[in-house]
């Protein structure tokens, strides 16, 4: 595939580039692109986490033969990411472009962390659980894993998102599928949470009928957890939805904003959200009337009211958005936009006053679905940046700190 020229680069003083656009008053919005060097011969499927204190993981799936995964993970360290240390591997998991594996840390400054993935539960492609692993030596070693969800049903369970709820237990919200298995049967959205020693708590179902294949996003909030996906109501309208977590509850679904998107299928593009306190942003990909668009609202209440949305692509974009908050004024948004022969990695800063400046193209991909979906993290004052290179040979995770 081709590469912008930026990106062959070799030396330290040419591992920079900026990115220039006018904003609609003086301040120029500049991004500068930094490599970081991660070891990684052939994979894919990559997340970012940060902890508490402000250190980045990523976790990715290497791809280690024509039957066999391994889900690895690696520190950053100032420059570059630590040597990957595998947390598990298996010759029956479901390994899926949009569908990838996270990480998380336990609050309380010990790097104990969990991790999670999926594997095959019986002979029906999407028939497998959501597997959870913990390590309780900063990584090195891991604990046999558990299953997630306890209905015991072969069924399609994944989009798992994982935060840290409190000083002991780790949140997960995911997609579950135990009643597609019974005639009318819906996907669901699920919430559960699990301590250190892999106990379960909490379980709970969020909303009874959602997109099937959508990524989920949690974040913390002032007032608690929050939770966005993709909603699926009888008519086939597939928008976004949040519910919140208050005083130990979950509230009921209610839409971000009403797009009216009627699609017969799952368009495989779920939202992301962002916090500071709080405000809250979330930033989403729809196209109704066949008119793509990527779009952020924010709220100033936790999620209870959002203002109208804000469009930002620059008229064809495929979506996988990402989405951070510098503070309560100001979120970064990623997405992939199509271009005449691949796609680009685009980035916008915003405000809830509208967009500042112009989108900026940082890094051309594929618009294959190889190309999964880029994430971004930050991790004290640096923005963490990580996707998938795509090329004749076969894919790569690689990852960048875009200075701004």
């Amino acid at each position: 595939m081709k590469y912008l020229n930026f990106l062959i680069l070799t030396i330290w003083a040419t591992l920079f580039i900026s990115c220039n656009a006018e904003s609609g008053g003086d301040e120029n919005m500049s991004f500068k692109i930094k490599e970081l060097e991660l070891n990684s011969l052939s994979g894919g499927c990559s997340n970012l986490f940060v902890d508490e204190s402000g250190k980045a993981f990523l976790t990715w799936i290497e791809y280690l033969n024509d039957t066999t995964d391994a889900l690895m993970w690696s520190a950053l360290d100032v420059e570059n990411w630590s040597d990957p240390q595998k947390i598990a591997q298996g010759s029956n998991w479901f390994v899926n472009w949009a569908d990838f594996p996270a990480l998380a840390v336990f609050p309380g400054g010990d790097q104990k962390m969990a991790a999670h993935w999926l594997q095959k539960s019986a002979q029906g492609t999407y028939d497998y659980d959501v597997r959870v692993s913990i390590s309780g030596s900063e990584g090195e070693d891991w604990a046999p894993s558990f299953i997630l969800h306890r209905d015991s049903i072969a069924a399609e369970h994944g989009f798992v998102s994982l935060m840290p709820s409190g000083a002991d237990r780790i949140l997960a919200v995911w997609l579950d599928g135990r009643f597609t298995k019974q005639e009318g049967g819906a996907m669901t959205l699920r919430s559960g949470e699990f301590d250190r020693e892999g106990n379960l708590y909490e379980e709970s179902e969020l909303d009874h009928r959602i997109c099937d294949c959508c990524q989920t996003d949690v974040v913390m909030t002032a007032n608690g957890p929050v939770a966005v996906y993709r909603d699926r109501s009888d008519t086939e309208i597939r928008d976004i939805y949040i519910v919140r977590q208050l005083d130990g509850q979950w509230t009921d679904p209610e839409p971000v904003f009403a797009d009216n998107w009627m699609i017969p299928g799952c368009p495989v593009n779920g939202p992301a959200v962002a916090a500071h306190e709080h405000s809250i942003a979330v930033a989403w990909f729809t196209a109704p009337e066949n008119e793509p668009a990527v779009k952020i609202a924010f709220s100033d209440d936790g999620g209870a009211n959002f203002e109208e949305p804000y469009q930002l692509d620059n008229g064809n974009p495929l979506g996988r958005v990402d989405i951070i908050m510098v503070d309560e004024k100001k979120a970064l948004v990623s997405w992939l936009e199509k271009t005449e022969d691949n796609a680009e990695i685009r980035l916008q800063w915003v405000s809830p006053d509208g967009p500042i400046g112009e989108s900026i193209a940082i890094l051309e991909t594929a618009h294959s679905r190889e190309s999964g979906f880029p994430i971004m993290e930050r991790a004290g004052g640096r923005l963490i940046l990580s996707y998938t290179e795509v090329d004749t040979v076969g894919t790569r995770v690689k990852t960048v700190e875009v200075l701004y």
